[in-house]
């Protein structure tokens, strides 16, 4: 065993196999975790009540709830619980049963049901990999590994795409919905650099590091971070958006599962909702009016005169999709569609699972692959899905069961007025997760 670090602390983690690298005080051995291991030492450690990983001195409690960065924060301006989550007053979802443990004849059903549901799909999706000049140069970039270089043709293929329809216009705020480091929010930057007036709102319920928007703070045009759950996201009472009321343009890199149905809902159910078309892109809408703000809604910074969620246009959609097995009944947009099909909460639970066929080679929905490494499954689970279908076939249905729940979300969109379409917007050999889902308003 190794002697601790001069000047660190000289407690041995025994899970780690290694001593303890927090720095003491003068003439400690020990640091204020793991005081307590001191000969002596009568003060007691105990774990704290919000968080359990750390420890505080017992009698210094009391001022530690109220710093602890567990405690629960003021929540900001435009958080509202569950304002996106759908209603929960509709039928709900079956019992998460793994595939492998469904009989032949149940798994036969849904596969009847799934057929006779893409009838309703139309034509095949289109091949639309185009790319943007701003990425050019670290595109060529020999220093870039396959990873990076792979994000990056998709990151060009979207702003392509954006461009193609018009999404890349004067006057705008770009939304990035699960932002993470910013990236794309960067190169839509780059990409309306002398344009008027670009903001950008950046969503991202987790902390992140390396965030590239840091750098453009000082930069033409606004960014601005929001670290709260779409789910709880009132875009009509962020104060940016209260202040300029520009219309709005919704973007997404592999926006997973649910949160493309949260960020839809986010851009559509509260924000344009109003009367009339929405704006087209680049156009400020009406002046905002100073009506009370309607019941349940937080009210408005001070000195800050909020736009009524109806008069916040969407002038726009650009959001790659991904991880259809982690969407969710509730949430969903496309349930109207869905019932049109004669569909409901039962085939959208066999369809949500069996669409991580498309991107698993073929093997059982992720959750039965989770538990089989668990030794949770037995192999005979997944011989009752060899008998049905083989692994190409169990690819098929997946993709179908990815372009159905899409579908939904087409319809949805439609239904607002909107023109939309799903595109190959990147090569299977880049990301199998390769549908970009775009949105342009209808012109009258």
């Amino acid at each position: 065993m190794s002697a601790p670090i001069r000047g660190r602390c000289g407690f041995f983690v025994e899970r780690k196999r290694r001593f303890c690298k927090m720095i003491v005080g003068s003439g400690n051995l020990y640091c204020g975790e793991h005081a307590n291991v001191e000969n002596g030492n009568s003060r007691r450690r105990i774990q704290c009540p919000l968080d359990p990983k750390h420890t505080v001195f017992e009698e210094r409690l009391a001022k530690h709830l109220q710093k602890c960065n567990s405690r629960e924060k003021p929540k900001p301006v435009y958080y509202e619980q569950n304002i996106n989550a759908g209603s929960g007053d509709e039928e709900t979802l079956e019992d998460q049963v793994a595939l492998g443990h469904r009989s032949k004849a149940e798994l036969d059903f849904h596969l009847e049901k799934l057929k006779e549901a893409a009838k309703a799909l139309g034509e095949k999706l289109e091949d639309s990999v185009l790319s943007h000049p701003v990425l050019s140069e670290q595109i060529d970039n020999p220093n870039n590994g396959d990873s990076a270089l792979k994000h990056l043709k998709q990151q060009a293929s979207i702003l392509g795409n954006m461009e193609e329809i018009g999404l890349l216009g004067p006057n705008i705020c770009f939304v990035e919905f699960g932002a993470g480091k910013g990236k794309l929010s960067h190169w839509i930057h780059e990409a309306v650099k002398g344009h008027q007036d670009p903001h950008f709102l950046l969503v991202e319920r987790s902390s992140t590091r390396f965030k590239v928007d840091g750098k453009h703070q000082q930069a033409d045009g606004t960014f601005e971070r929001l670290q709260v759950d779409i789910q709880h996201l009132d875009l009509g009472r962020v104060p940016l958006l209260m202040k300029t009321g520009v219309p709005l343009v919704g973007v997404g890199k592999h926006l997973c599962g649910s949160a493309t149905d949260l960020a839809l809902r986010c851009l559509f159910e509260r924000v344009s909702s109003g009367d009339g078309p929405p704006s087209p892109p680049g156009l400020h809408p009406a002046p905002p009016s100073h009506e009370p703000a309607p019941p349940g809604l937080h009210p408005a910074p001070p000195g800050l005169h909020p736009a009524p969620p109806s008069r916040m246009d969407v002038c726009g959609v650009a959001i790659a999709l991904c991880c259809h097995h982690r969407c969710e009944w509730r949430p969903y947009v496309g349930k109207q569609f869905f019932r049109e099909n004669g569909l409901g909460a039962s085939e959208f639970a066999a369809f949500q699972r069996m669409s991580s066929w498309a991107t698993c080679d073929g093997c059982p929905d992720e959750q039965s692959r989770d538990l089989a490494h668990d030794g949770e499954v037995e192999s005979a689970d997944e011989d009752i899905l060899n008998g049905v279908l083989s692994a190409e076939e169990r690819g098929r249905v997946g993709r179908l069961c990815k372009r159905l729940i899409d579908q939904g979300r087409v319809h949805y969109l439609q239904s607002k007025g909107f023109i939309t379409k799903l595109k190959y917007y990147t090569s299977t050999q880049i990301t199998l997760e390769n549908v970009l889902l775009t949105a342009v308003p209808s012109q009258s």
